[in-house]
């Protein structure tokens, strides 16, 4: 083992009278740079702000009721009652679900052309991920089974984590160290900065690209990430993901959702199913005729 990482986490952080959850915090930070990321990328290539505005506070809207509604039924063996409380169980998975299906329902109504406008929304999804994920570093949640990876966190007596890890709290009582563990969050973190980086790539060096591509292309980086990177996560722990057979909800929607994309890129690209991208095509998609930079 090389080395590990180790740090006090912050479950509540106080400012004055004021005592926040860092890690919701960080959410809601993570969706703001997203929006202004879709937001710029789609001023670049001249299209209408105010609509997809619109857009994005009703996807927004989306997100928050798909992270809960969608966990529903990977909890359905604890009792309905417990399945359906109110703030009990959150996805992320559930929350793109949700902004997406509410977002694109919105874009219909507008008239928007919707694969240009998802497009956009790739590389915002892929950097509000990254963000949001740094709220979990600062509760350590999703720490996983035990491993000896250099980025392995090591838990330290007197460690406060995630409530999900409270057997992990009291494990390490007896005053040695516990791990290290696999740390799931950060591996997200770190995929989802590298899909990025892979969607601007894309974007910039693919000379016959197609509506579409990007966001499919995130569609299954994400979903086929998700369901590697859950092999990693603790599923024995109070709190931690729901299972379906061998693998978590997570990884069963992640894998299909995954695999779907990468038809609709083979679809899409090889097949020619959607137009090229260009500005004398996207005008014909409602872009000004001279888009600002």
């Amino acid at each position: 083992m090389l080395a590990t990482i180790s740090y006090p986490p912050i479950p509540i952080f106080e400012l004055g009278p004021l005592r926040l959850s860092l890690h919701g915090l960080m959410a809601g930070v993570g969706f703001i740079v997203g929006a202004w990321l879709v937001l710029r990328e789609a001023k670049k290539r001249g299209f209408d702000q105010e609509k997809l505005i619109s857009v994005i506070t009703w996807g927004l809207v989306g997100s928050i009721i798909g992270a809960r509604v969608f966990t529903i039924p990977a909890h359905l063996d604890e009792g309905l009652l417990t399945a359906l409380e109110p703030l009990s169980f959150f996805s992320i998975m559930g929350g793109f679900a949700g902004g997406l299906i509410v977002g694109a329902w919105r874009m219909r109504m507008l008239g928007l052309n919707i694969l240009a406008y998802m497009d956009f929304a790739a590389p915002g999804l892929a950097i509000g991920t990254a963000v949001g994920r740094i709220g979990d570093l600062f509760i350590l949640e999703h720490l996983g089974g035990r491993t000896d990876f250099f980025l392995g966190f090591l838990v330290k007596p007197g460690y406060t984590l995630a409530p999900q890890h409270g057997s992990l709290d009291r494990l390490c009582e007896s005053g040695v160290t516990c791990g290290p563990y696999h740390f799931s969050s950060l591996y997200d973190l770190l995929g989802a900065l590298v899909l990025l980086g892979v969607l601007y790539l894309i974007a910039a060096y693919w000379s016959r690209l197609r509506y579409g591509v990007l966001f499919v292309t995130w569609m299954g980086w994400y979903g086929i990430q998700r369901f590697l990177i859950d092999f990693t996560r603790n599923t024995d722990l109070p709190g931690a993901d729901a299972t379906l057979g061998p693998l978590t909800w997570n990884q069963w929607t992640g894998l299909t959702v995954g695999l779907l994309a990468i038809l609709a890129v083979v679809w899409i690209s090889a097949r020619g199913k959607t137009p090229l991208i260009s500005a004398e095509q996207d005008r014909t998609y409602g872009a000004e005729l001279t888009p600002t930079g």
